[in-house]
């Protein structure tokens, strides 16, 4: 193996993933498996979890899945005792839960309400999920990383942590005016306040947390939004799904090991213009 290989080998290391089961988080599973960590899978969705743990076991890389309630502290500490019960320690935790309001076709028309008369109930719980339940998460995990001397933390974000969404992308002439919603944008930019915060709390510590930033990744979008996103992007059109596995390894491995407190975009260069 060559040297720069070795700063991306991640045999012997431990990687716990929640949001598992969603598009992005069954790459970072697969990604970080075929990079050597054994993998634990973590979602609310534990049929969700246990599928894509054993899709993974039957291509020989060893890995277990949790059901797990983020916003639970329980439900995190018992997350973490299990791992630490398999496999003795945690090296890497990638927090990629979060509710991501979703304008596939599976979700059209379910984003309607303007900030005027946005849901109480709906902030609450989006804020429970996406910046309380990364909390959480990191506060569980961040004990056995003290006690081993290392640790990763990843934090996943969004663009649209940087920058305000374009709402005009989410209207169609003749139907009820959509909404990118307000939790999205204010939860992800606290992912970043929450990662530089830990990143600086455990200086000296040799415990690295960074954010990992992405844009939007297609996901059988219609093509009226197809075309109207790629043209806000530099690259002219949207993430595949596997695009931001590169980013996440670079994160997880050696080969950022002087990288702490930073947010890596990889938007396709939309937040460049």
């Amino acid at each position: 193996m060559s040297e720069l290989s070795k700063k991306f080998d991640l045999n012997g290391r431990v990687a716990l993933v929640t949001g598992a089961a969603g598009l992005l988080g069954a790459e970072f599973c697969l990604t970080l498996a075929e990079a050597g960590a054994s993998v634990v899978a973590a979602d609310i969705d534990d049929r969700g979890a246990d599928d894509i743990a054993q899709s993974l076991r039957d291509q020989g890389f060893p890995t277990m899945s949790v059901g797990v309630d983020v916003t639970d502290e329980t439900a995190v500490q018992q997350m973490i005792a299990r791992t630490l019960d398999e496999y003795k320690r945690v090296d890497i935790l990638v927090n990629s839960a979060a509710l991501d309001p979703k304008f596939d076709p599976d979700h059209a028309g379910q984003h309607t309400s303007a900030f005027e008369d946005f849901p109480r109930a709906v902030w609450d719980q989006a804020m429970a999920v996406n910046l309380t339940g990364m909390f959480l998460c990191c506060q569980k995990a961040v004990s056995p990383m003290l006690s081993q001397g290392s640790g990763v933390i990843i934090n996943i974000s969004s663009m649209y942590g940087m920058v305000g969404p374009d709402q005009r992308l989410y209207q169609r002439e003749g139907e009820e005016t959509q909404f990118k919603p307000i939790y999205y944008s204010v939860s992800k930019a606290g992912v970043l306040g929450l990662t530089r915060y830990l990143a600086t709390y455990y200086a000296g510590k040799n415990i690295r947390v960074n954010a990992l930033t992405g844009g939007g990744v297609f996901n059988d979008h219609d093509e009226s939004f197809l075309k109207s996103f790629s043209a806000r992007t530099v690259l002219g059109r949207m993430a595949n799904k596997n695009e931001l596995n590169g980013a996440l390894l670079f994160l997880a491995s050696d080969a950022s090991s002087y990288m702490t407190g930073a947010n890596l975009v990889v938007d396709g260069g939309w937040t460049a213009w």
